[in-house]
């Protein structure tokens, strides 16, 4: 959690129990242990637990009642920074957090759905963990007349949260189709999969506010561990 790249830990913790939260772990209603004692659970400061939770009150998940303690209030119309990202542990949620591997202005693959509208792309490899468990890895195409320069150190865990802060691009839909594909030669020996092994693949494109194509990715998913998860409401 202490990554140069990883959201602010108060941020971390409020997006990890959303996350618990729409995968039905912490339940509407659910009263939450003493503050003291679930600082210590999570090894963090009290502090820093009540920032995480006055964040979940501001966005309407929590009550906190004097004298009494603190209740969630699940909804399905948070924002929060990871929306978007729908993978899940096998038993549900999990804290993603992501390991750069490489970042390169190349040109578009072919095999890439048309987006954007310049001959190349930025391409951001990354391995996902999810609890600090590998889970995905991820190549992400961001059509290059959004950057004119990128680098490992400009990049946040959270990219769509970058795009927003950094490139003024908000990326307001996305549109996730899933297929079967072998693991990329690429893939670090700390994935869980081989090269070669077929997997479940989840292939995306995003669209900006505007509806412009601006992203395209694809994130292999190790089934033994995690899974690709939508709730319709």
């Amino acid at each position: 959690m202490t990554d140069r790249h990883a959201l602010p830990l108060y941020l971390q913790i409020s997006e990890m129990l959303i996350r618990e939260i729409n995968a039905g772990r912490i339940v509407d209603g659910e009263r939450l242990p003493p503050e003291r004692d679930y600082a210590a659970k999570l090894g963090i400061s009290v502090g820093t637990l009540r920032k995480a939770l006055a964040d979940l009150t501001e966005k309407g998940l929590l009550d906190r009642v004097q004298g009494s303690g603190n209740y969630i209030r699940a909804r399905a119309d948070v924002q929060a920074v990871y929306a978007f990202f729908r993978v899940e542990l096998l038993e549900g949620g999990g804290l993603p957090t992501a390991e750069i591997l490489d970042v390169t202005k190349v040109p578009k693959p072919d095999d890439l759905p048309a987006f954007g509208t310049d001959r190349e792309a930025w391409r951001i490899r990354r391995l996902r963990r999810l609890n600090r468990v590998p889970a995905i890895l991820e190549e992400v195409f961001l059509d290059a007349s959004y950057a004119a320069r990128m680098t490992r150190a400009d990049l946040s865990e959270s990219l769509y949260l970058f795009y927003r802060d950094r490139l003024g691009l908000t990326i307001g839909r996305v549109e996730d189709r899933m297929t079967v594909a072998p693991v990329p030669d690429w893939a670090p020996a700390s994935y869980g999969l081989a090269a070669g092994t077929p997997t479940l693949l989840a292939s995306r494109i995003s669209f900006s506010r505007e509806g412009a194509r601006a992203e395209v990715s694809r994130g292999w998913i190790d089934t033994t561990v995690a899974t690709y998860v939508a709730r319709l409401k």
